[in-house]
């Protein structure tokens, strides 16, 4: 079965995100709990303020899957629902079958570390 990601709605005022760590490889089999990767998120266009608004979140998967084709790159930036990756769940799948649906992950909050794309522009 064919499995995609898209730029989930994080927070509501989001319009996209830019992709700080990846800790995948395409062709590589990830287990449930797998971290995927990091993301930043500026609300600075939506909220005035003095410091920059921006927030941190990493994907982990919520299944076993093999990811296929990653679309992103540290410093990426994406909109919302934009497609990322495909996965499949054994690694002879054909890509060329719509994806059957949505590949499952949750999204946890976390503080900005030196190996974010960022941490090398700071």
């Amino acid at each position: 079965m064919i499995y995609e990601l898209r730029l989930p709605l994080i927070i509501p005022q989001m319009t996209g995100a830019t992709v700080e760590c990846l800790y995948a490889a395409e062709g590589e089999a990830l287990k449930l709990g797998s971290k995927f990767m990091d993301l930043s998120i500026d609300l600075g266009s939506a909220f005035a303020q003095e410091c920059p608004p921006v927030s941190y979140y990493r994907l982990i998967l919520r299944e076993p899957a093999i990811l296929r084709q990653f679309k992103a790159k540290p410093g990426e930036y994406f909109e919302l629902d934009a497609p990322i990756a495909l996965f499949s769940t054994t690694a002879d799948e054909p890509l060329d079958q719509a994806p059957a649906r949505a590949v499952r992950v949750t999204t946890a909050g976390i503080i900005h570390h030196e190996g974010m794309w960022t941490g090398n522009n700071r």
